[in-house]
């Protein structure tokens, strides 16, 4: 019998995959006897709230999320602190937290996890004033700027690194004034990293082979303010040395970020705000099911 047998599924139906979700699922859970139930979001933190509700209801054993890595981050919040493990179906583009943690890319082999393995791996998170999130939290990138619905759809994976090249065209350039476990650093540059996991989706596209979403750091990286070391932040996707990538790179458990003039930041791909702002780990917030 699966461990989980009472499952609430969150839903993303704006996520980047055109397929069959509900009649996936349903080959999949059917069989097993699961009961499970679905919630549709519509908007930001639609996710969060959902994932929220059904771990304070008691109902159910596990929260499955259908979308990309935003709607993955969002269930992270809602489930947080709630000891109950979320699932990730992905469905997104770059779906960069299923390939971190080796779960399959493809809907069925994914949801098959949740009536065969047993296995879970408590991750990191990182907060920033009150959002926490999974993957990276970014300076440096203008709303404009961000990458697009239209080139994800166009570029696949692809239009991450390259909407960093894009970027080079028109730097932002700031000084910034960071504080990594008391230690000041100041830098001026035109966009800095704070990474809690390494993967941007992909095999072989991967921001930093060192990253680890369980080691209770963050890893923090300034791309400077040359043209040349802007493009040859392309390399840290295809897992150049950091030496070799121009980058200026750090480690630490919180991070006080001050920036002159004031950046804007965004989290896991969703817009948060603008600096000045406090980073800080948060080790084993959120248990997922793993192979």
């Amino acid at each position: 019998m699966p461990k989980y047998q009472k499952v609430k599924v969150i839903i993303n139906p704006a996520a980047g995959k055109d397929e069959p979700i509900l009649n996936t699922l349903n080959d999949v859970f059917h069989p097993h006897g699961i009961i499970w139930h679905v919630d549709i979001t519509r908007r930001f933190g639609d996710a969060t709230r959902l994932a929220a509700e059904a771990a304070a209801s008691g109902q159910y054993d596990l929260v499955a999320g259908y979308g990309g890595d935003g709607t993955q981050m969002e269930i992270a919040n809602g489930l947080r602190g709630s000891g109950v493990p979320m699932a990730i179906l992905p469905g997104g583009t770059g779906n960069a937290m299923a390939f971190e943690l080796n779960i399959p890319i493809e809907l069925r082999a994914a949801a098959e996890l949740i009536v065969t393995s047993e296995k879970v791996k408590a991750i990191d998170l990182a907060k920033a004033h009150d959002t926490y999130f999974m993957l990276r939290l970014y300076t440096g990138v203008d709303e404009e700027q961000k990458t697009s619905r239209e080139q994800k759809d166009r570029y696949g994976i692809l239009a991450y690194p390259l909407s960093v090249l894009e970027m080079g065209r028109q730097l932002n350039q700031a000084d910034y004034r960071l504080t990594i476990d008391g230690e000041v650093v100041e830098e001026r540059g035109a966009a800095c990293f704070v990474l809690n996991a390494g993967s941007i989706g992909g095999v072989s596209l991967v921001f930093d082979a060192e990253v680890d979403v369980t080691d209770g750091f963050l890893d923090v990286f300034m791309i400077d303010t040359s043209l040349s070391t802007v493009r040859s932040a392309l390399g840290r996707f295809l897992r150049l040395p950091t030496d070799q990538a121009g980058l200026h790179y750090w480690r630490g458990k919180e991070i006080v970020m001050e920036v002159d003039p004031p950046q804007t930041v965004w989290v896991d791909g969703e817009l948060l705000g603008r600096t000045p702002l406090t980073i800080t780990a948060v080790p084993a917030a959120v248990q997922i099911v793993v192979p």
